[in-house]
């Protein structure tokens, strides 16, 4: 037993190996209570999730159970497993911060080995809304594979393993790359997930409709023949191995699950003692070459004066912020792959191309909270109506800088993969008229309903308090830019209407014309309302 002094000069006995169990658990379970006491809205989002996940959990069993005795179900069972384990490895280094309770980079200066410490880490990881959904898949998944007295016995093994593999792959997944996760490339990694996420979701659907297509789950089972070998979907594999008489293979792919939890301990034993021995070396600071230098290469060819010097202090945001960079490479992927998905289906339209339009042009919104709280060395330069329109033009013209080729990209892939080269301009038309609509309401909502964007966090973008402001700020604005929009988009539709396909290039210049109008509109009268409520946008974006 490990003797620790007090602060008084008593001597403390030091926790033992199952003691410390108890004592990681009451200590998730008292942060995790304390942590919902700072805010009602904290309580609310926790509760609301907690809801949402049991409802759909529930719904899972239920699901699953009803597939009980379907020839498919073992495919699903597996292939379903093998998915929400991928989420298990992978949502640590999306998700950094998700879980600071658990973070071991907290205890390197407490007397813990890592062989009990790893112990009482994995325990309490068993709690939380996490553990609970894969829990409910486990036990519905078996449900739905288990049949016979063996299959059972198989069942009650395999729903345990199951979680604790999952468990233990994101703990050694985290562990491992603890410092990377703390430092400036961990928070690009995690903010990038939004990207992730949203490439995630439209191959799934595009995937799903293919599927469809192709007959259902029969046509998953060559995949599921080699999932159900890995673990831990190899121990419901092994479920449906005993239901079927097959005991040699049933106990195979347990022993692998088995296995697998032991690596994956091992593993996370290694990775604590490197952590909580070895110097961290990721925060040496390296000096910036580029700090001081004179412009070089792109940069080059900025403009002299307030405008240029804007510009490359967006540009710089782009390249270098994490947030912002996320948010940006987020917006361009999905931005192209809406569009272009859709029409490989055939399903799309030329003018769904619009969309890339949209979502860069959101990133107009809330442009001083994009620089939290070095807003005030802008707001210091700010003197007058004058200064404030010459910020905001710098910044659309940033902004511009990218989206203009890239909705010509954009819309010049859906056009050719679609076919509908007639079309193409009367799209990019509307485009540029949706993108000038976009600078100028966000130029004014970035002056009216200005907001924080916390630093810390990957996934908290409004500061406490400030989320009525970004729904009135963001949704405000789209509505007003489609108002805006309405006489190119009338256009369009009466040329349609009127079969005067002939004349839709005529959108084209009317579209750019019109957007550049409505954007420039937009920042004359912005500015005043910029250099006017200037005490109020620094307080307000220096929040979080």
């Amino acid at each position: 037993m490990t003797v620790l002094e007090s602060p008084a000069g008593r001597a403390v006995p030091a926790v033992g190996g199952h003691g410390l169990v108890s004592v990681f658990v009451r200590l998730k379970l008292t942060l995790l209570r304390n942590g919902l006491r700072q805010s009602s809205g904290r309580r609310a989002v926790y509760i609301a999730s907690l809801v949402v996940t049991l409802l759909f959990a529930a719904g899972q069993v239920v699901g699953l159970v009803a597939l009980r005795g379907h020839a498919q179900a073992e495919t699903l069972v597996v292939l379903l497993t093998a998915v929400v384990a991928l989420g298990w490895a992978v949502m640590p280094l999306f998700f950094p911060g998700g879980d600071e309770t658990l973070d071991p980079s907290r205890l390197v200066m407490l007397p813990l080995r890592p062989r009990p410490l790893t112990g009482a880490l994995l325990v309490s990881s068993l709690v939380g809304i996490g553990p609970l959904f894969t829990l409910a898949l486990a036990l519905g998944s078996v449900i739905a594979v288990a049949r016979g007295a063996a299959a059972v016995v198989a069942a009650v093994v395999a729903v345990p393993l199951t979680l604790l593999v999952c468990v233990a792959l994101a703990r050694s997944v985290a562990t491992a790359n603890v410092r990377l996760l703390t430092s400036r490339k961990g928070r690009d990694l995690a903010l990038l997930s939004g990207l992730v996420i949203g490439v995630g979701i439209q191959f799934v659907s595009f995937g799903a409709q293919r599927l469809g297509r192709a007959g259902g789950l029969s046509a998953l089972e060559p995949l599921a023949d080699v999932v159900r070998w890995l673990p831990p979907a190899s121990a419901l594999g092994a479920v449906g191995s005993a239901s079927e008489g097959a005991y040699g293979a049933a106990v195979g792919q347990v022993l692998l699950s088995v296995l697998a939890l032991g690596f994956l301990v091992w593993l996370w034993q290694r990775s604590l003692s490197k952590l909580m021995t070895s110097p961290d070396g990721s925060t040496i600071a390296v000096a910036d070459r580029e700090a001081g230098s004179e412009r070089s290469g792109l940069l080059a060819l900025l403009p002299e004066g307030r405008t240029g010097a804007a510009m490359e202090r967006g540009l710089r945001y782009i390249a270098r912020d994490p947030k912002t960079k996320a948010t940006w490479v987020a917006a361009l992927a999905i931005g192209l792959i809406v569009p272009v998905l859709n029409a490989v289906q055939g399903s799309g339209s030329v003018y769904l191309a619009c969309f890339a339009a949209g979502m860069l042009g959101m990133q107009m919104y809330n442009q001083f909270g994009q620089d939290t709280s070095a807003f005030w060395m802008v707001a210091l330069s700010i003197s007058s109506s004058r200064d404030a329109y010459v910020e905001l033009r710098a910044r659309a013209l940033t902004l511009l800088l990218i989206t203009l080729p890239y909705t010509v990209l954009v819309t010049s892939v859906t056009a050719a993969v679609l076919g509908d080269w007639a079309s193409l301009p009367a799209s990019m038309g509307v485009s540029f008229a949706l993108l000038g609509a976009m600078l100028a309401t966000g130029a004014m909502a970035s002056a009216l309903f200005p907001y924080s964007i916390p630093q810390e966090g990957a996934f908290k973008n409004v500061a406490p308090g400030q989320a009525g402001l970004a729904w009135i700020s963001i949704l405000g604005g789209m509505v007003a830019s489609a108002l805006l929009c309405a006489p190119v988009i009338g256009l369009t539709v009466w040329l349609h209407v009127a079969d005067l396909r002939g004349w839709l290039w005529l959108l084209l210049p009317v579209g750019a014309v019109y957007g550049a109008f409505v954007g420039w509109l937009g920042l004359r009268l912005a500015a005043p309302r910029t250099a006017a409520r200037l005490p109020e946008i620094l307080a307000a974006v220096s929040k979080g």
